[in-house]
């Protein structure tokens, strides 16, 4: 499957697990510091596009010796050709994303929103 192995070459700071049942695809990523407000997800030609933004604070009395936490993120994987945008749910609790898309017979372009 074409989403599993795009999943495999996602960079490693990049935690994803793949999930399905009969009707829907779960797709799991991990995005410590990003929001519902800084993240946006679209699905385009069978192409899932991820952008989130990570919020970082640094302690007053701190700078960074070494910065390896990316403030961005934009991934783009390839979804199954039964998966849809259309009735596709987004949701964000303390930096795990959840994205739920069912199947169909085919993918709609679509803006999936994240709550």
């Amino acid at each position: 499957m074409q989403l599993r192995e795009a999943l495999d070459e996602l960079p490693e700071t990049v935690f994803a697990d793949l999930l399905e049942r009969e009707d829907a695809y779960l797709l799991v990523i991990d995005l410590p510091g990003a929001t519902a407000d800084t993240v946006d997800v679209q699905l385009e030609d069978g192409c899932l596009s991820i952008s989130a933004r990570r919020e970082k604070s640094v302690p007053r009395s701190f700078e960074y010796l070494t910065e390896e936490r990316s403030l961005f993120l934009d991934i783009e994987v390839p979804l199954p050709p039964d998966a849809t945008g259309t009735d596709a749910a987004g949701e964000i609790e303390r930096g795990v994303l959840e994205l739920t898309l069912p199947k169909a017979d085919g993918a709609d372009e679509t803006t999936i929103p994240v709550e």
